[in-house]
């Protein structure tokens, strides 16, 4: 098969290319902003000329650009007669969601669907290693208090690792047509992820966080993604916990003790 990864040297796309070249038997294309560019429909159209499954990685900006970019992969995939898309997604892809990127995920899904093309869903949960870094930033900011404004919600963390290794195996298989709930194995409260990084939490309000996003020097937009996050998160949209990791990869999902482990690892042999 001849198998292009959209954001192909990305965290997640370039250890999606990776986890494929390794298998040895496919044409594997990671697609970058240089070579596919998500804001340039003719160069997207070219790239997946002769591709039979399209891993689709999804864009990242701004809420208004994002749909864009993702019509414009989704046009080029119908127009060049791709075979399979497994898309990423979000754990929260409810259209009525307060968190940005849930209309994004969810709007995206609705034109793949709608567009006949066979497909393959990974609805992922939050990556461990982007929350801890933010857990992080805010936690260092402040003197090792993390303020959030999420109340009791919890989140079924999910590594960025185990969210490649379900993207590269559904690319071998026949598409489900369907979704799957890609999540970590536990459902953890804010508490208990900002002590296991040595911080405090409490929770605090939305406009409140905002102000401290901006006044560390956090840009505008990215201030409201995190605030509407954390509401989707208060909201209990990503509590959920599934067995897709295991199903799909056949290896059980790392857990927040593993990833800091792992970290902490690569931290002292300075690797990366």
């Amino acid at each position: 098969m001849r198998i292009a990864v959209t954001g192909g040297t990305g965290r997640i796309g370039g250890h999606v290319v990776r986890l494929l070249a390794d298998e040895g038997r496919h044409d594997v294309v990671p697609l970058s902003s240089r070579t596919a560019p998500y804001d340039d429909p003719a160069a997207l159209r070219a790239a997946l000329d002769g591709v039979d499954t399209l891993v689709f990685v999804t864009s990242d900006g701004e809420a208004a650009r994002v749909i864009v970019h993702h019509h414009n992969v989704l046009d080029a995939a119908i127009q060049s007669g791709v075979g399979h898309v497994v898309l990423l997604s979000g754990l929260d892809a409810d259209l009525d969601s307060p968190f940005c990127y849930a209309y994004t995920n969810g709007h995206t899904e609705r034109l793949l669907r709608a567009s006949g093309l066979p497909h393959s869903i990974v609805r992922a949960g939050l990556f461990t290693e982007f929350f801890l870094g933010l857990v992080q930033q805010i936690g260092t900011s402040t003197g090792g208090t993390v303020a959030l404004p999420a109340a009791d919600g919890r989140i079924s963390l999910v590594a960025r690792s185990d969210v490649a290794r379900c993207l590269a195996a559904l690319a071998l298989r026949e598409p489900t047509n369907g979704h799957h709930d890609v999540t970590g194995p536990q459902s953890l409260t804010i508490e208990a992820i900002a002590s296991a990084i040595g911080h405090r939490y409490a929770d605090t309000a939305p406009a409140d966080f905002a102000s401290a996003l901006l006044r560390l020097g956090e840009e505008p937009w990215w201030a409201y993604a995190y605030t509407s996050m954390f509401e989707s998160i208060r909201q209990g949209r990503w509590a959920a916990t599934s067995d897709a990791v295991t199903e799909l990869t056949g290896r059980e999902p790392a857990s927040l003790r593993d990833v800091l482990t792992n970290a902490s690892l690569r931290s002292r042999t300075g690797t990366t």
